[in-house]
């Protein structure tokens, strides 16, 4: 997936919010549960010394401390259960002390005694070399007034270890609860932007030649409905001003055609006069080659203005495409002697094909003049027509002066010029390669171009051979 692509965006984001949420969540429920846990163990503890000090420490005489040692022994056990118990005086006198636990868990001699009022029940939570130890402390009056105080203990083993299960299980279950609803997010953000994928996919369809279609209308009554809305109405306005432009450009070629007719069959007339000065007559002559450009030009839009109209889907016939290449390369070899240039053709075997003869003439003429104009003295120019599984393949070689990398994605564009070298001088105005594609494009056929600076170009068009070729 495309780092800066919206879907990636919103997936990421929703992805670290909703991480940022589980991981606040698991903590949250780690500490409270610890909290819970330590708070219920120092609650039994509590419970646990008030029992003490009200069956034991209560009747209990200064002379008889050491049977209520014993008795604490004989129904508590606490080195047997794991826990922690003292007994002591309000004169620091420890009057019992239970031994190490089994579990050796703690080591009692290391418990510190307790500071602070000692007439106050408390709490604390020690930490000792072998683990924590939650301690309760209750005080307590003898039978015979004697104040003493009861601490009560037991290790936070068993909490720690309830602790650490539930953190696996949240290590282990919030990447697979992020993953799951990652890989939700992702499938709805996919749904969400399937309409924009739709609208995108029929704008890619939609030419200059198929300007009257338009998008995907999402009638979700949102954002993107209005977009789709939106984007319809501006195609409908580059529609509106390009049908405007294209009928400017015929009503144009068409007006000019009559008038640069007249100049030309004029300048003629004027040019054969031999009354008119020599330098008068080179003059004019120079107009009349300029005024013949002209003409060509307008020609050339004109050709382009009927193909823009549909003018190619008109009069198609089965028709000889090696054929019609050979008869052509043999028109335009005057041409190419003229230059000193050779000019071979391959075309012996019959390729059929449908389609507009004039037209198709017109693109083997366009490719065979323009490798001409762009081929040195000597060069060698090689036309070959031939079938490749459906398609009739017609290729022009030549090894001219090529085309830049940079120009090769614009040189079907209408009026392009790669470089000086390619300039006005060997005639033309851009347009024949324009005409070309045009016409291609009408007749379901590909143009395509390699070429390479100094080394030359090779023109290639795949036309769809005729239905009963193909089954051939």
């Amino acid at each position: 997936m495309n780092a800066r692509s919206l879907s990636f965006r919103l997936v990421a984001w929703y992805a670290g919010v909703l991480t940022a949420v589980f991981v606040l969540l698991g903590l949250l429920t780690f500490f409270f549960l610890r909290h819970y846990l330590e708070a219920n163990l120092l609650d039994n503890q509590t419970r646990r010394a008030r029992q003490i000090a009200g069956t034991l420490v209560a009747h209990v005489r200064r002379d008889s401390e050491a049977s209520m040692a014993s008795e604490v022994e004989s129904l508590y056990s606490p080195q047997i259960n794991d826990r922690f118990i003292r007994i002591s005086r309000a004169d620091g006198q420890v009057v019992y002390a239970s031994g190490a636990p089994r579990d050796e868990a703690f080591d009692p001699a290391r418990v510190a005694p307790l500071a602070g009022d000692f007439f106050q029940s408390s709490t604390r939570k020690v930490s000792l070399p072998g683990g924590v130890l939650l301690i309760a402390a209750v005080p307590a009056t003898g039978s015979d007034g004697t104040l003493y105080r009861v601490e009560v203990g037991t290790s936070g083993a068993q909490a720690a270890d309830t602790l650490g299960q539930v953190l696996l299980m949240l290590a282990v279950g919030l990447p697979v609860a992020v993953a799951v609803a990652i890989a939700g997010g992702f499938v709805l953000v996919r749904r969400a932007l399937e309409p924009v994928e739709r609208m995108a996919l029929k704008a890619e369809e939609i030419t200059q030649h198929s300007l009257s279609e338009r998008l995907p209308v999402v009638e979700s009554g949102d954002e993107l409905e209005r977009l789709s809305v939106s984007l319809n109405h501006m195609i409908a306005r580059l529609e509106d001003a390009i049908r405007g432009s294209k009928q400017f450009v015929a009503d144009a070629s068409h007006e000019l055609r009559t008038p640069l007719t007249v100049m030309r069959g004029e300048l003629e007339s004027l040019v054969q006069n031999g009354r008119l000065e020599r330098d008068v007559r080179e003059a004019l002559g120079s107009v009349l080659e300029e005024v013949g450009r002209l003409g060509e030009i307008v020609e050339s839009l004109f050709a382009l203005s009927r193909l823009d109209a549909g003018d190619a889907g008109s009069g198609w016939q089965r028709l000889d495409l090696a054929e019609l290449a050979a008869t052509t390369a043999g028109q335009m070899s005057l041409l190419a002697t003229d230059k000193e240039i050779s000019l071979s053709c391959d075309s012996a075997a019959a390729v059929a094909v449908e389609g507009d003869r004039a037209r198709l003439k017109q693109v083997i003429v366009n490719l065979l003049d323009n490798a001409i104009k762009y081929t040195p003295r000597g060069g060698h120019i090689a036309l070959s027509v031939r079938r490749e599984g459906a398609w009739a393949v017609l290729e022009v070689t030549d090894d001219g002066i090529g085309i830049p990398p940079d120009a090769l994605p614009h040189v079907f564009k209408r009026f392009f010029r790669a470089d000086s070298s390619r300039s006005r001088e060997p005639g033309g105005a851009g347009l024949g390669l324009s005409i070309v594609k045009s016409i291609c494009q009408a007749h379901g056929a590909e143009v395509e171009v390699r070429s390479a600076a100094g080394k030359g170009s090779t023109f290639r068009v795949r036309h769809p051979l005729a239905t009963e070729a193909v089954r051939s």
